[in-house]
């Protein structure tokens, strides 16, 4: 597929291998998000979704910035003067790609958070799947510091990211933190050195590209639906995702991954995964 520069306005993808780097594309505002972003993210992240030859999609941020959240002027006061059902639909396309679509996509996600982290921007945050964020990097939940609580889901992003008293700390305060404490909080899997943060993107990146991806798919979901269910509801659940990745793995992953241990003790799957 194409992913030419000017394909889009407020987005662009660059690819590495089988790993897409799809940013944040207004360095001159901090990668604020617009109504314009929300409309372009979400066909760009459909985009890369269905193209074979990309098995891990990296979300981060032109220039000096991951994103400092919605932007005021294009998401609020401009939207504020738009009818009810206009203002209603522009929330529900932030939705769609930050929350929807991220949180249960096909693929593998990374958030290479590579500076400032505000406000709206939690939401994809906590939506990707893993993060590994520059140790500098400051993040902050702005919006008690201009009237508003948080919006979109960033409360429940937060609370399932770092747990309640720190993320209501968090939300009351507005005080900002950086991305080494996001990572002792657990908002982050890791914070390193600016001049580290794309090779330690892309060598968490490799393992995934190295799984199954089927198996991959079914046991990222398999754990963001059970964080929500009862441990009874769990045991039908998880069971039949297992047999999901069963019955739609090419690969048949399970039964080669067993013959490569049992058979020809090629193999330590505790230590690596089957030959594929």
């Amino acid at each position: 597929m194409s992913y030419a520069a000017d394909r889009w306005k407020t987005v662009k993808v660059e690819l590495e291998g089988k790993i897409a780097f799809l940013y944040f594309n207004r360095p001159d505002k901090r990668n604020a998000m617009s109504p314009t972003l929300n409309l372009e993210m979400r066909d760009a992240l459909l985009e890369l979704e269905s193209d074979g030859d990309v098995s891990v999609v990296v979300l981060t941020g032109a220039g000096t910035a991951w994103s400092a959240g919605m932007d005021l002027r294009e998401y609020f006061r401009e939207v504020d003067k738009a009818p009810e059902v206009v203002q209603e639909r522009i929330r529900r396309e932030a939705s769609e790609w930050q929350w929807k679509l991220l949180r249960f996509y096909s693929k593998p996600t990374i958030a290479m958070v590579n500076g400032w982290c505000f406000g709206g921007a939690f939401s994809p945050l906590v939506a990707c799947d893993l993060a590994v964020a520059d140790e500098k990097a400051v993040f902050g939940l702005s919006e008690i510091n201009w009237g508003i609580p948080p919006g979109n889901l960033v409360s429940k992003a937060m609370a399932d990211a770092v747990g309640h008293r720190k993320a209501l700390e968090l939300i009351m305060t507005g005080d900002t933190f950086t991305g080494a404490e996001a990572a002792e909080w657990g908002l982050v899997n890791y914070a390193v050195p600016a001049d580290a943060l794309r090779e330690r993107t892309l060598e968490l990146a490799a393992k995934l590209v190295d799984k199954n991806p089927v198996v991959l798919r079914i046991a990222k979901h398999g754990f963001k639906r059970c964080r929500e269910l009862t441990w009874e509801q769990n045991e039908d659940y998880l069971y039949a995702k297992l047999d999901q990745a069963l019955h739609r793995d090419p690969e048949q992953g399970r039964q080669e991954g067993m013959r490569q241990f049992l058979d020809e003790k090629s193999i330590k799957p505790g230590l690596q995964a089957y030959r594929r």
